[in-house]
Formats: C-alpha cells, sequence, structure tokens
C-alpha cells in the first residue's frame, strides 16, 4: 500500500489519511506522521489500517510510556505528547459546535488540562478472562490485552490479582476503587450468583491482604458486600459524598471538584429556586447546589445511586432535597404535569445521551439548562433538539478527564429565549 500522511484525529483511537482520494483510518497514529499501511478491512466510505512501519514520526509523536500498549486497548492517545491531545480535543470540540451551530468557541482555552496525565484514576475496571488474566481488550477485539499495572491508574492491582485467583475463574470483571492512599476497595462481578463459597474465599482474600478494606460481589440479580466498602469523594471543599465502591462516582477526582465548581457558578443556585439533577447519581451536583439554599430534586434510575444520596443528604443536614428513583424521560414529564418550572435543569447522562428528555425538560421552561456530557457525538445531537424548543447555547467548556485517550467531559449551558 502507499505511504500515507495523517492529517486529522478522529474523535475517537484512530488518525485519518488519505490514499487514491479515499479516507483511511489508523490507530495508534500521530498527526503528521508518515506510514507505512497494512489495510485490513473496509467500512463504510472508508477503510481502516494499521501501521506497518512509521516512515517518519510526526513532531508530537512520543514513545508510549506504557508497556503494554500498543496491544492495550485502554489508552488510545498516549502515543501523543500531553499538550497536543489536549489542542486536538479543544479543536474537535469547537469545530463541531461551529459545525452544528455555527457557534465559534476558542479551542486553545476550551479545555482544562489534568493536573496529571497519569495515575489519575481513582477507580478501574478490567476484564478477567476464564485462566484469570487481567487486563482490557484490544483495540475492536474480544481478545485480552493481560496487564499487570496501569500508569493512569492511582490503584494497585495486586489485591483484584488476589481475589480473582481465589475465585478460580468465576469473576468476568474486577473494579478497583481507591479508597485512601493505603487502601482499596474490590468489586467483583461474577458468571453465576454470588455462594456462600464466594463470601468466604472473599472473606479469607481481605484478611490476608492488609490494603483490602472490602469486597462487594455481584452475580445476577445479587449483591453481597464483605467488609468495609465505603469511600469518600469530596466534591467540592467541605461537602463529601460517602458511597459504597459499586455506586458510580467520577473517577478524576481533581478534575471532578473543578467540573462541580464549573457547574455550580454557571447554575447559580440560590435560596427559594428550584433545580432539577437528573441523572443525578449519588448528588454530585446536587449537594453543592443545595448548600446554597436551592431547592433540589434529583432522579436516577440506579436504585443503589438514589438510596446513597438520600443518606447523604441525611448526613449531611441538606433536608430542602429529593431524590427519586425514576427514568429522567418519565420524571420530566410527571414535572411538567405538575406545573413545576425549576430555576435550572443539570444532567450528566451516561455516554448514550439523553436525546428522549429535550423536549420534556423544554416543556418545563427551566431558564437554563447546563448539560455535562463524556460524548461529543451525542452532546451536539440532544442539543439541536434542545435549541429547537427556544434555547440558545451561550457558554461551552471542557475538562480533560481521561489523558491519554481521546475521552473528554464537556459543560454546555443553554438558556431559554
Amino acid at each position: 500500500m502507499p505511504q500515507l500522511e495523517i492529517t486529522a484525529m478522529t474523535f475517537g483511537p484512530y488518525g485519518i489519511g488519505h490514499v487514491d482520494n479515499r479516507v483511511v483510518m489508523v490507530p495508534n497514529a500521530a498527526p503528521g506522521d508518515v506510514l507505512e499501511v497494512d489495510e485490513h478491512s473496509a467500512r463504510r466510505g472508508h477503510g481502516v489500517g494499521k501501521i506497518r512501519e512509521i516512515v517518519r514520526p510526526g513532531p508530537h509523536r512520543r514513545t508510549a510510556p506504557c508497556p503494554f500498549l500498543p496491544q492495550c486497548g485502554g489508552c488510545d492517545w498516549q502515543q501523543i505528547d500531553y499538550p497536543e491531545q489536549l489542542r486536538l480535543k479543544g479543536e474537535l470540540v469547537a469545530r463541531e459546535f461551529r459545525k452544528a451551530f455555527r457557534l465559534e468557541l476558542e479551542p486553545q482555552a476550551l479545555v482544562d488540562s489534568a493536573p496529571s496525565e497519569f495515575g489519575y484514576r481513582s477507580r478501574i475496571r478490567l476484564k478477567v478472562d476464564q485462566r484469570g488474566r487481567l487486563g482490557f481488550h484490544e483495540l475492536d477485539s474480544n481478545r485480552l490485552a493481560e496487564i499487570d499495572r496501569c500508569l493512569v491508574a492511582a490503584v494497585d492491582l495486586g489485591s483484584a490479582r488476589k481475589l480473582t485467583d481465589a475465585l478460580r475463574g468465576e469473576v468476568v470483571e474486577i473494579e478497583v476503587v481507591g479508597k485512601s492512599e493505603t487502601s482499596e476497595v474490590l468489586v467483583g462481578y461474577l458468571r453465576r450468583p454470588c455462594s456462600r463459597q464466594h463470601i468466604e474465599r472473599a472473606q479469607k482474600v481481605i484478611a490476608e491482604t492488609p490494603r483490602l478494606a472490602g469486597v462487594v460481589l455481584r452475580g445476577s440479580d445479587q449483591r453481597n458486600i464483605i467488609g468495609d466498602v465505603e469511600i469518600d469523594l469530596e466534591v467540592e471543599p467541605g461537602c463529601t459524598i460517602r458511597n459504597a465502591a459499586d455506586v458510580f462516582s467520577q473517577v478524576n477526582v481533581a478534575q471532578n471538584q473543578k467540573l462541580v465548581a464549573t457547574v455550580i457558578r454557571v447554575v447559580s443556585p440560590a435560596p427559594d429556586t428550584t433545580l432539577v439533577d437528573l441523572f443525578c447519581g449519588s448528588g454530585n451536583f446536587s449537594f453543592p447546589a443545595a448548600r446554597r439554599g436551592a431547592r433540589v430534586i434529583g432522579v436516577d434510575s440506579d436504585p443503589e445511586s438514589i438510596m446513597a444520596a438520600s443518606r447523604n443528604a441525611e448526613r449531611l443536614g441538606l433536608s430542602d432535597t429529593q431524590f427519586v428513583a425514576m427514568k429522567a424521560d418519565a420524571l420530566a414529564a410527571f414535572l411538567h404535569r405538575a406545573r413545576l418550572r425549576p430555576a435550572a435543569a443539570i444532567l450528566d447522562p451516561p455516554r448514550t445521551g439523553a436525546a428522549a428528555l429535550m423536549v420534556p425538560i423544554a416543556k418545563m421552561r427551566p431558564l437554563q439548562v447546563v448539560y455535562v456530557s463524556c460524548d461529543l457525538a451525542t452532546l451536539v445531537r440532544d442539543l439541536k433538539l434542545l435549541t429547537a424548543e427556544s434555547y440558545r447555547i451561550e457558554q461551552v467548556r471542557a475538562f480533560d478527564f481521561f489523558p491519554n485517550t481521546h475521552h473528554i467531559e464537556i459543560v454546555a449551558r443553554a438558556v431559554l429565549t
């Protein structure tokens, strides 16, 4: 195959080059690379290749610090130096908002960099094969790339290895969650319902592993807690949320504090105002807003998150909060029928977005909607629906929660016109 030059990056793991006026997408590439590529598959309108040889590296290519790359599919941008990662993310976000909304954003000032590009993940979820090996899938594959450490993780993988060995092929995934600098909690996802034998083996591992505080074992619809599995997450100074380790929380604590501060500053919660926090989790935005006197109604489809939020409200003495386990679009329709008009709606949906929620939110007529997203494509899709309902995008800010990957966290504020 002829040589190609990488001229751009996708918002994903691929660099883009052209051969004979055809687009070829190449993983593990960096802007400016000149490559010899073996094209191994064709997709709609483009080919996908694999690097055979780096003829000339681009100006921002580096040797990936992780020894498990490129086999491991976890860090898909680690071959690009960190300042260039930030520049690329800013340009990609700005380009999509320009194309979709004719909104001009300044790429260089758009992305808030992480304090560290390594050791930032307070929790990490690993695949486990039937032989008990830990790792991540290779890119576009179910093949396991085995690892014994992870450069972007702030947690140690040793206790996870001990538990998977003890449970002898019963674990399909295992999550290591930092509890403190010297202790962690494990969440094991089992192939079948949890048995007494599973629990006894986990208890033995805890007793033999000083840094392991507790284990949550989940199999089918069962959830078994062994030891101390609670973790504390400081979302802003003076406000700490306490959850079980298997309840969702952001993986980058330092960046999450910046995100929370930005959302709260934009929303400006005040006494005697009502905010709706959709996909509220255990209260990442709800409690900082409630601390400023706002009445907060939080909703999430995960009952465990809602129970955790309710417990934290009581612990923090924030009685003017209400948390409901319900699908967000159903609650929004209910609130509209109740003729509630909140001052603001905050939403932080999963990667799939919240398309079904846009019209119900618009019907509530909040003065502003603050949308937090980890997926640029679904964010733009959903905001198009919202702006068709008399809302205008006024602010966009991005946070690099996930250095060395293409992922990014974005905050967009839309106001009622």
